[in-house]
């Protein structure tokens, strides 16, 4: 088949020119909500600037040729602000320019706000005439009545005003109830609560919540167009990272009284503060510190050696599209693509490290040898893990020693001190998973299927989801502890 430039004016032809003809972009609908909007916004971009009357049958034979991009070939669909993001060049028409589109715009609002403004006069009028209606003297009453058979009498004025005092009623009602849906999830919808601090925040506290606030109220923007105050914000973001699954961003609109594009821009507002401010609540404490706070059941088994506990766990991810991003995160343990995070956590029950996310075809062992994991041990350091790391060599390089449950590959049975021994191991090592736990149950996004668009690194090279779960984990750690002290 013969491709054809659908440029006005353009007669390149596959079969004649050495030409690259590129399709209209495709709608990606499997990738997440920003994704989809961006590919609708990319192909209705292309559309226009093409400028021709094109049936919904023919547009999967639409092609554009190389001629019409400054670099001959579009580019990728996040780098929105590159000129080739749709074709530019040799269009064959004219498009209204910014300044004229401007004037109309600014001219269509006047014309509106004219139109509002003789409104309100209007009805102003009408109210004052209402209110003012003159009193005709008593030798002209009759006459009066007479010549004017449309004047209200006392008794349908009496009437009138009794309505117009319900509807004023009425109007200061609804004033209330909509100033009292303003202020949901205000300081005073938390405060001596609890309750709802728990349920819709996943702290333990209000004071904890007060502290945490007052700690990112200087960074977070807040102008006089802004719908939401800082600390509606703050909780937004929260009750995101809490109830995700039951809470999309239309949900939180309606909560929040704004619109989902809001709700969600503010999400990713707060979260990039979060992230800045509370990802060194994540940090690995000195060894003075660890003894002297050494919980009693790790005393009486190992004494004052365990420095950390290791584990990985894993997030649901959807199916990615790109076949190479869906061999790399894909976990045969959990038969789903996923992400990978190695997690470490003191005796005390405080996360102490976290690496970067992983695809979950990564081994256990392999994030351990290649996240920063093994610069943070220093000689003499012990580390409790599954069975499953195997990574005695790699620890030992460090100084440190490995600690692992007994096990027995085809030969004798455990013995009596192994068995002991790995009891006690395990009764220890359950911590981490108590404290996994404890994570995806206070904040269910991390229980939930993430979208790719997620995953995405962006300017920082930091993804979102790497995002949410230091913001996560810090705040899991400014909470009580699941490993009692004796």
């Amino acid at each position: 088949m013969v491709n054809f430039c659908a440029i006005i004016g353009c007669s390149n032809r596959g079969d004649r020119d050495k030409k690259s003809f590129f399709r209209l972009p495709a709608v990606l609908t499997r990738e997440g909500a920003a994704t989809l909007e961006l590919s609708q916004s990319r192909r209705a971009k292309w559309l226009s600037q093409i400028a021709r009357d094109i049936k919904e049958s023919n547009l999967p034979y639409v092609r554009v040729c190389s001629d019409h991009f400054t670099s001959g070939k579009p580019s990728a669909l996040y780098d929105n602000t590159n000129p080739d993001w749709a074709p530019t060049v040799k269009l064959g028409h004219s498009n209204i320019d910014g300044a004229t589109a401007t004037r109309d715009l600014e001219r269509y609002q006047r014309r509106c706000y004219r139109q509002g403004q003789k409104s309100k006069l209007d009805a102003a009028e009408a109210l004052l005439q209402l209110h003012s209606v003159p009193k005709t003297p008593k030798r002209q009453q009759s006459t009066s009545e007479e010549a004017c058979q449309t004047d209200l009498d006392s008794n349908s004025m009496n009437s009138t005003q009794t309505e117009l005092q319900r509807l004023l009623e009425e109007n200061r009602k609804l004033k209330e109830q909509l100033a009292e849906s303003n202020n949901n999830f205000d300081r005073q919808f938390f405060q001596d609560n609890d309750e709802n601090v728990k349920h819709f925040t996943g702290l333990s506290s209000f004071a904890i919540l007060d502290v945490l606030f007052t700690y990112l109220e200087t960074f977070i923007v807040c102008s006089c167009l802004n719908k939401l105050t800082k600390f509606q914000q703050l909780v937004l973001c929260l009750i995101k990272l809490r109830l995700n699954p039951t809470c999309t961003y239309v949900d939180l609109g309606q909560r929040f009284n704004v619109h989902k594009s809001t709700a969600s821009k503010t999400f990713l507002n707060i979260i990039n503060i979060m992230y800045i401010r509370l990802k060194p609540l994540i940090f690995w404490p000195d060894r003075e510190q660890l003894w002297e706070t050494m919980p009693m059941s790790f005393r009486t088994h190992f004494g004052k050696q365990i420095t950390v506990i290791i584990d990985c766990f894993e997030i649901f991810l959807e199916r990615p599209s790109n076949l190479a991003a869906r061999t790399s995160t894909w976990s045969s343990y959990k038969h789903n693509n996923t992400v990978k995070y190695l997690i470490g956590i003191t005796p005390q029950g405080v996360i102490s490290y976290l690496s970067q996310g992983w695809g979950g075809r990564a081994s256990d062992k392999y994030v351990v040898e290649h996240s920063s994991f093994l610069h943070k041990l220093c000689p003499g350091d012990v580390v409790m893990a599954d069975r499953g790391f195997d990574v005695s060599d790699s620890v030992g390089m460090m100084g440190a020693k490995l600690v692992l449950p007994a096990f027995r590959r085809d030969g004798p049975r455990l013995s009596g001190e192994q068995v002991e021994n790995t009891r006690r191991v395990a009764n220890s090592r359950i911590h981490v998973e108590r404290v996994i736990g404890h994570l995806r149950q206070k904040y269910t996004i991390l229980h939930s299927t993430i979208p790719m668009d997620f995953v995405i690194s962006r300017d920082d090279n930091v993804t979102l989801l790497d995002k949410i779960t230091v913001v996560s984990c810090s705040m899991t750690n400014m909470c009580p502890s699941v490993v009692p002290f004796d």
